[in-house]
């Protein structure tokens, strides 16, 4: 048998080649192990600014050293961020004291502590426990994003950042009187910002929050009808907060796990925002579920003291009756912190003082006790006119008056300091502000008693003098409506000259020539002529949107799309605009002009005002801050927010408002396009029924109406 010598080179080669390849495997799996970072870290293996990271059991959670996004400079710090969103950071260990190079460990010191340091030794963040031996801890990041220092002898937890926490409460939390987040200071630097979110009080019916800015409170929450803001927390945040351990009788009914809130946190931003997020797997980013303060009524004591808030108004705050602002200067520019002041003092010799009454959403808290004796509203009016100090009186008669049956409010209620956080548009309470008579008839009581008792006749000379002041500002008034027709008109040639080309999409910006574009034979000639909704200018719209910018777009919809605004006032506002492409927009536009604000309900959608410039056709709506019932309605999470007890009264609101569309308005009319997605809720849950644009106006008699396209739902 002959030996053939290159039979056992290619053998010794082929050896060779899988010796190397399994080295090469297993230095491989080393560095993967490295680079994807381990569970927990001891004495022997702290974590440097390297790419060596912790990451959870479950692979929920990583921690290492960042840079801030949008930070080119090298500002390192020791965070605990997603696994699947690095950009979402929960914890910072050295928020306030940043290291300036890529030289840093984090792990357990010799004194047992775990602590960042640079490549000198300096600490810059400790958890600052007794010295003890090193060898016996370790720490270790859980999935629930908790990173704990164990004590290896007795198991038990030394320290764990769950109880420190920063701007964001994870599932696992519980929020007591000793933990609060701290806002960044912006979304570049996590150190400790302007806004804190805490405990207040804990009270029978659940415990209240708030949020500061500095010392002041900013923000804050409680029940729905209560003296202090209306702020009702979700009953998902609620259960968040409390650990899934309330006891609060409005969330009784409520069945949830703590699965439910995996992917859920709730963050204190740097603009004093609190936010509860919730992580959308389909679209693998975080959806924003609740934010307070809404507007700039929610914030606490907007207005200032004497001043009542509603974010509906062109002017949001506005001094109650007999009041005047204490800084008219700063009001002008929108600063109402100063609130306001009594023209004329109340309880006075000189005159009566009588009440004007303010239906409210908020108010202080009473600094009285409720008066038992007092057992009607004119008792407890009594009971404020008797007392110098009283400022306002509110009676709470429960069921019996048609009012509010909270136990807890039943009564009458007086307050003797400034009233402070007022809130109009809340019908359940009607407080009755004390006032000077004259600042409400009109004129001060000393001027008024100087006019001539028996006099019945007026001198000559007043009545020319007022005859020729009168004649003069008639005088003026039509040279001024002269000279604007003869300039409106002249605008008007300009335009159609300029729009011949194509009549139709080359709209001019006035009622009149909306009025011509809806030519249809469902209106008389009398609602043509009168368009019952604001025209604003495109200068205003832009500015509103920010020039139709995507970080203030809500949507698309066959309409087009649909952006969020700003009105110079502080009103929020929905504004639909009309796409080019679109076939039924047009359609649309002209029913939404005049048909909707024809109807006006608490269930339906209102039309604010709309905007014709060229080719653009914009529609400005109220804006509703829960958008659409379909994303609670399919969305796990969001349909947590629902207790039974809503669903009905959304069910309800919608009811009233097709029997209002159906029998009680004064055009009848079938929506045929009416789906989860067009009904609108705003920041009380209350259900508008939106997107008229497919509507149809059948007459006083029929029953019936036909259609010879296929449309609506």
């Amino acid at each position: 048998m002959s030996f053939n010598p290159m039979i056992c080179n290619s053998h010794t080669i082929n050896y060779h080649l899988l010796l190397f390849l399994l080295v090469v495997q297993i230095i491989g799996s080393l560095l993967l192990q490295h680079c994807e970072g381990r569970e927990t870290i001891t004495i022997d293996n702290e974590i440097r600014d390297d790419n060596e990271t912790l990451v959870s059991a479950g692979e929920r959670f990583r921690l290492g050293f960042f840079t801030p996004e949008g930070v080119h400079n090298k500002e390192r710090f020791v965070g605990i961020w997603y696994y699947r969103d690095p950009k979402t950071v929960v914890w910072v260990a050295n928020r306030n004291k940043n290291l300036s190079d890529s030289f840093g460990v984090f792990g357990i010191a010799d004194d047992g502590n775990l602590k960042v340091l640079d490549r000198n030794k300096i600490t810059y963040f400790s958890t600052d426990l007794e010295s003890s031996s090193a060898s016996n801890r370790t720490v270790k990041l859980f999935d629930s994003g908790n990173l704990v220092l164990i004590d290896n002898q007795s198991g038990s937890v030394l320290w764990q950042s769950f109880d420190h926490p920063t701007d964001t409460f994870l599932p696992g939390m519980k929020m007591d009187d000793k933990k609060k987040l701290t806002s960044w200071k912006s979304a570049k630097d996590p150190g400790r910002g302007n806004f804190t979110f805490e405990l207040d009080e804990e009270l029978s019916n659940g415990p209240i929050y708030l949020t500061r800015k500095r010392t002041t409170t900013y923000w804050k929450s409680g029940d729905s009808g209560g003296f202090d803001s209306p702020n009702e927390l979700p009953s998902g945040v609620a259960y968040l907060l409390s650990n899934f351990s309330t006891k609060s009788k409005r969330y009784k009914n409520l069945i949830v796990t703590e699965r439910s809130y995996n992917n859920t946190r709730l963050l204190m931003n740097s603009s004093g925002e609190i936010q509860y997020f919730n992580w959308s797997n389909g679209n693998n980013l975080w959806s924003l579920i609740w934010s307070e303060p809404r507007d700039n009524c929610s914030v606490y004591n907007f207005c200032g003291k004497f001043a009542s808030c509603n974010s509906q108004n062109s002017t949001v705050c506005n001094c109650v009756a007999g009041c005047e602002p204490v800084s008219p200067e700063n009001w002008v520019t929108g600063d109402f912190e100063s609130g306001c002041t009594r023209k004329s003092p109340t309880c006075n010799k000189e005159g009566s003082d009588i009440f004007h009454n303010l239906m409210l959403m908020k108010v202080g808290k009473p600094d009285s006790q409720s008066y038992d004796a007092a057992d009607s509203d004119e008792a407890c009016r009594k009971e404020c006119l008797d007392n110098c100090h009283c400022q306002a009186y509110l009676y709470n008669g429960g069921n019996d008056t048609g009012r509010v049956s909270d136990n807890s409010t039943h009564g009458c209620w007086i307050w003797n300091t400034d009233l402070i956080n007022l809130q109009e548009g809340y019908p359940d309470y009607n407080l009755s502000i004390r006032v000077a008579a004259f600042e409400i008839g009109g004129g001060n009581p000393n001027n008024q008693s100087k006019v001539p008792q028996n006099s019945e006749t007026v001198p000559l000379k007043s009545v020319i003098i007022s005859t020729t002041l009168i004649f003069l500002i008639l005088l003026l008034c039509s040279f001024s409506y002269v000279v604007y027709r003869r300039k409106t008109a002249a605008k008007r040639r300009e335009t159609r000259e300029g729009m011949r080309g194509n009549p139709l999409t080359h709209l001019h910006d006035s009622e009149r020539q909306v009025r011509e574009l809806i030519g249809t034979s469902h209106f008389k000639d009398d609602d043509k002529e009168a368009i019952d909704v604001p025209f604003f200018d495109m200068e205003i719209i832009l500015a509103a949107t920010n020039n139709f910018s995507d970080e203030n777009k809500l949507g698309q919809g066959g309409f087009g799309p649909v952006y969020k605004g700003m009105l110079p006032g502080g009103q929020e506002v929905a504004v639909k605009r009309l796409s080019i492409y679109s076939g039924q927009g047009l359609e649309e536009f002209k029913n939404e002009v005049v048909l909707i604000a024809k109807l006006q309900h608490r269930n339906l959608v209102r039309l604010l005002g709309y905007c014709i410039k060229a080719e653009e056709k914009i529609l400005l709506y109220e804006y509703m801050r829960n958008r659409s019932l379909d994303a609670f309605i399919f969305d796990q999470t969001l349909g947590m927010l629902l207790g039974w007890e809503k669903r009905f009264d959304i069910i309800l609101g919608i009811a009233r408002g097709l029997l209002y569309l159906h029998q009680d308005s004064r055009l009848r009319i079938v929506h045929r396009d009416l789906k989860t997605s067009n009904i609108l809720l705003d920041e009380e849950m209350n259900p508008k029924i939106s997107d008229f644009g497919l509507a149809r106006i059948v007459g006083g008699k029929e029953t019936e109406a036909n259609t010879n396209r296929v449309v609506g739902t």
